[in-house]
């Protein structure tokens, strides 16, 4: 069977794979389907024609998975932030754990019995510490009215996500449980202030209106709660009346932010802000460590998750007294600051400029002293000259992007042949990739998988490396 762009199938869902997408086998063709799982029949069309697969969309769920359940929210299926509603969170550890082992085995040529079982979180639901929600002119039509004879208008005050692979598009939510309840109260309530007082969403082609972006972040150690209003011009009488009335109806914000972008950039930080209510930061923790955090600060998304992150890399690297921690692609140093003991001293690589200042100030904040900051891209920063300053490393830390570690920087640790390494990752391919290349000199003891992501297909994942004898 060719399975034709446009052609519609019938398909049964062997597994879950690239992106959460159900995986299903044509002669041996793969093709890929969103919004499905393992033991699913589903008819759908093909959209997408590749050289090696298929991808398609699903029209119809023939026979349900016996592991398929209701999602919790209404916009599960179109939203791009929960795509594994549908699925139990048990299972959802299971396929996780699967991708993990099959990334070290196919890409890192490892054996996949040094993965162990993921560690799922606490909370399925409502986890989530930041929720950046996008403002907008054009709603995104649901699906029976994109499929009406009659013509559909989809300009509107739209307040949620963006459809997925639209820039453009929001789809406009009525319900969201990835942060605290109150967090959609708060947007569903300025929504209704803004259309009501006749305050204008931001059009992306028109590059007009006021507001852009409503970015809610809230503590998980204190009772902080901070309401960050993005908009397009600094007008300060509208924004004095919305945060007065914000504060009437939700007392327990504690702080109030304007960030004004002017510009047409569609980042929700701006080129200059007001504080309207409070500090302008709210405070949390990581194990003992305070961080301030400022709206358009870095912080780990899923706090309790990041905890137990931490501390698996931490076990990892084995501390002890006098040691010296490398800590590559460091950030704001939450996890540079959480190895500080009982280390004689951490040093901390970091690309970004106001990264560092923010790594800088968080080590000042907690009177840490045995923490160092350095800038530099970690190909060029990481040199002989470095080792001469600083000591060679005892344990090495590295947390890269998504992409991985530069060949150089791989190349490099090869050459250091620090004791220790504790790779922690948020992409297992590229982690797999590189591990594959260290594999020559370092023993892969073990991989440990960490769901900071429930009701998504992202999975974290922390190595411990041991330097071959």
């Amino acid at each position: 069977m060719a399975l034709k762009k446009g052609q519609e199938v019938e398909l049964d869902i062997i597994d879950a794979a690239f992106k959460g997408k159900g995986l299903a086998k044509v002669d041996g063709l793969a093709v890929f389907v969103p919004n499905t799982t393992p033991g699913d029949k589903v008819k759908a069309r093909i959209i997408k024609k590749k050289k090696k697969h298929r991808e398609a969309k699903l029209l119809e769920i023939l026979e349900p998975s016996p592991h398929r359940i209701q999602p919790k929210c209404r916009h599960a299926s179109v939203c791009g932030g929960c795509s594994w509603q549908h699925i139990p969170y048990k299972k959802q550890l299971e396929y996780k754990t699967q991708q993990v082992r099959d990334h070290m085995s196919r890409i890192g040529h490892l054996d996949d019995s040094i993965v162990k079982t993921g560690v799922g979180a606490e909370k399925e639901f409502y986890y989530r510490n930041k929720m950046e929600y996008s403002i907008s002119s054009r709603r995104w039509l649901t699906e029976e009215e994109i499929q009406r004879d009659e013509y559909v208008d989809d300009s509107a005050f739209a307040a949620g996500l963006h459809a997925p692979g639209r820039f453009d598009k929001i789809l406009n939510l009525k319900e969201c449980h990835l942060q605290v309840p109150e967090s959609f109260e708060i947007l569903d309530f300025i929504r209704n202030y803004c259309i009501k007082n006749g305050i204008t969403p931001y059009d992306t082609f028109e590059d007009s209106g006021f507001l852009r972006h409503i970015m809610i972040r809230n503590s998980y150690h204190t009772d902080d709660f901070m309401v960050n209003l993005v908009t397009y011009k600094d007008d300060q009488d509208i924004m004095k009346k919305m945060s007065e009335a914000l504060l009437k109806e939700f007392p327990f914000i504690t702080t109030v932010i304007n960030n004004v972008n002017d510009t047409k950039s569609p980042t929700a930080v701006g080129r200059f802000q007001h504080v309207l209510h409070g500090p302008g930061f709210i405070v949390d923790k990581i194990g003992e460590f305070t961080f301030k955090i400022h709206p358009n600060a870095f912080f780990q998304t899923n706090t309790a998750q990041a905890e137990t992150l931490y501390e698996i890399a931490r076990n990892y690297a084995g501390l002890k007294d006098g040691d010296i921690v490398y800590d590559l692609y460091c950030g704001v140093g939450t996890l540079s600051l959480f190895m500080s003991k009982p280390a004689k001293h951490v040093l901390g690589i970091e690309l970004v400029d106001v990264a560092v200042k923010n790594a800088k100030f968080n080590a000042e904040e907690n009177g840490v002293k045995n923490v160092s900051f350095i800038k530099g891209d970690m190909k060029d920063v990481f040199t002989q000259e470095v080792v001469d300053e600083y000591g060679a490393p005892n344990v090495l830390i590295t947390d890269p992007p998504r992409a991985g570690m530069h060949p150089d920087v791989v190349k490099r640790l090869c050459e250091l042949k620090v004791p220790k390494i504790v790779y922690v990752s948020c992409n297992s391919s590229t982690m797999a990739r590189d591990l594959k290349e260290l594999n020559s000199v370092y023993e892969i003891e073990e991989v440990q998988p960490v769901d900071m992501f429930p009701q998504t297909y992202h999975i974290e994942a922390v190595a411990k490396l041991k330097l071959r004898n």
